[in-house]
């Protein structure tokens, strides 16, 4: 809740327990005929709300009608997130198949054009598009947002500023938007560049301290440029009613174990952050030219990029930065219970990103990208594939990239 004072606004934290864990997983409902996405969700919504109560408490509404949004509760480990998520993924499931509706997620959809879809009925989403127009009708993206819990508010912002180093890594596992009503976009996340277009979203300004955040938000609320902290779309932002550093920048991920591995990563970076502000350290604070020529770059190439690691411009593949990262985790994995989890982040790397699989079923198809869409609903059911698909080019980890199949070269 935001308090409004004579001379400012003041924005409590509410801190959570350290490297506590929530995810939220936005789910597509698609026809099972034609493959298109197809509104359902009022209905599907309303057979499962809870007897006298006004909502399911964790599947929900979001703008689009084609859309489920479902959550997890405040969980300790990923291994419990994930099973929070299957729970409710089986109910929403079972009510969408009565309808002859599939489940399925990725940062978009392959052939569904945008203009077909139809706003969810509650007023924030219509005032949304009433306010931002075009730049809200086309947002037929779906995304994945892992918080992760920090006790104190004089330690969200350092966190947050830590992280933004690490978006290139996110950007480049998840990325599963390779098309655009039914084109083929040359990006390995269509869904990042989309986003962008909104005039709160995209990467977080890089503040000083939580004081610093009061002060932007009183600016961008006395001059009605928003209402309220939840219409700040950063890609990592702090969430001051759950007290959490929320990371938003991942593109939607086809399948549980994926959801895991990007979760892992997440809970293991803020603890480790975490524990360093405990010992007296400061974090990072990247230059705002390399956080963003990074993102393009994962935007484009995903994981045959070469990212900037350093101001003087050397660069790396992010595939073996990745590979590092997880190397550097594991003891934090452990000690959080995560190992296996964060281990799936190199099976990814073994099979490729969804992207990658997409890019491959389409072209063992012709180009059919409906193709695409029963791969991705067969991966919501069983998971992540266990072998690269036939054809697809994957550079093995810490190897040099590769083409991609959209003819791109690494940058």
């Amino acid at each position: 809740m935001i308090v409004p004072t004579l001379r400012s606004v003041q924005i409590p934290f509410h801190s959570s327990e350290r490297a506590s864990l929530g995810v939220e997983w936005e789910l597509q409902l698609v026809d099972l005929e034609t493959r298109q996405l197809t509104a359902g969700a009022v209905e599907i919504l309303e057979e499962l709300r809870p007897a006298g109560g006004d909502e399911h408490p964790k599947a929900k509404h979001e703008l689009l009608q084609s859309t489920i949004e479902i959550i997890t509760g405040v969980c300790t480990t990923v291994a419990e997130a994930k099973a929070d998520l299957a729970g409710t993924l089986a109910e929403v499931r079972t009510a969408a198949e009565h309808r002859g509706l599939g489940l399925l997620c990725a940062g978009t959809h392959p052939i569904t054009d945008w203009q077909t879809q139809q706003i969810s009925p509650k007023e924030r989403y219509l005032q949304l598009v009433e306010k931002m127009q075009w730049l809200a009708r086309r947002l037929q993206i779906f995304g994945v947002h892992v918080h992760v819990g920090v006790r104190a508010p004089e330690k969200a912002i350092p966190i947050v500023n830590a992280l933004t180093q690490y978006v290139p890594h996110f950007l480049a596992l998840s990325a599963s938007s390779p098309y655009w009503v039914g084109a083929d976009t040359g990006l390995a996340s269509a869904r990042s560049k989309v986003f962008e277009g909104m005039p709160t979203a995209g990467l977080p300004y890089q503040l000083s301290g939580w004081d610093r955040f009061e002060e932007y938000m009183e600016t961008l609320i006395s001059t009605h440029a928003i209402e309220s902290v939840r219409e700040v779309w950063w890609d990592i932002r702090p969430h001051p009613d759950f007290g959490t550093v929320e990371l938003r920048i991942c593109d939607g991920l086809p399948t549980l174990d994926e959801i895991g591995a990007v979760a892992a990563l997440s809970q293991c970076l803020v603890e480790q952050f975490d524990r360093e502000l405990d010992r007296g350290y400061t974090l990072p604070v990247p230059a705002g030219w390399v956080l963003r020529e990074n993102k393009w770059r994962a935007a484009r190439y995903g994981l045959d990029a070469d990212i900037v690691v350093d101001e003087k411009g050397t660069v790396r593949p992010v595939r073996q930065a990745i590979a590092d990262l997880v190397e550097d985790l594991t003891p934090t994995a452990r000690r959080l219970g995560c190992e296996a989890e964060l281990a799936d982040v190199e099976r990814i790397l073994a099979v490729g990103a969804s992207y990658q699989r997409q890019r491959a079923v389409a072209a063992a198809h012709d180009g059919d990208l409906r193709a695409v869409v029963d791969s991705l609903l067969a991966e919501m059911r069983d998971g992540l594939p266990a072998a690269p698909a036939v054809g697809m080019p994957v550079a093995p980890v810490g190897g040099r990239p590769v083409p991609d199949p959209a003819g791109g070269r690494p940058a």
